[in-house]
């Protein structure tokens, strides 16, 4: 599990610092995804890999669960079907592992150690 801060230093409007959207750089920015900050707010990003999941229901599924844990703000997945998928979770506050983990595998997945 990785655990990032957000200190509110850097725009997130912007998809990269490239300037480009991150279209010509291989890395697409994240649509869809929010701006949570709001003045004086933390908002902790932790990331996990997940394997077992195959299609978007998998993705629905895990992220239902997972969005339903205290303090999470919201969920992405980044879908490798039949391989390790990664999950973020942004919330405000710290949400302990072993909480995301009970999430994921009461979706029908495993939570891969770090």
């Amino acid at each position: 599990m990785t655990i990032h801060t957000d200190l509110g230093l850097t725009d997130t409007n912007n998809a990269c610092a490239c300037g480009t959207g991150g279209h010509a750089h291989g890395h697409a920015a994240e649509a869809g995804t929010p701006a949570l900050q709001t003045a004086g707010a933390e908002v902790i990003r932790a990331h996990y890999s997940v394997n077992g999941m195959t299609c978007n229901h998998c993705v629905a599924s895990v992220t239902e669960e997972v969005s339903a844990l205290d303090g999470v703000d919201s969920v992405s997945v980044d879908l490798n079907a039949g391989g390790t998928s990664r999950i973020m979770v942004v919330s405000s506050k710290p949400v302990p592992e072993d909480q995301v983990r009970a999430a994921v595998t009461e979706a029908g997945y495993t939570l891969v150690q770090a």
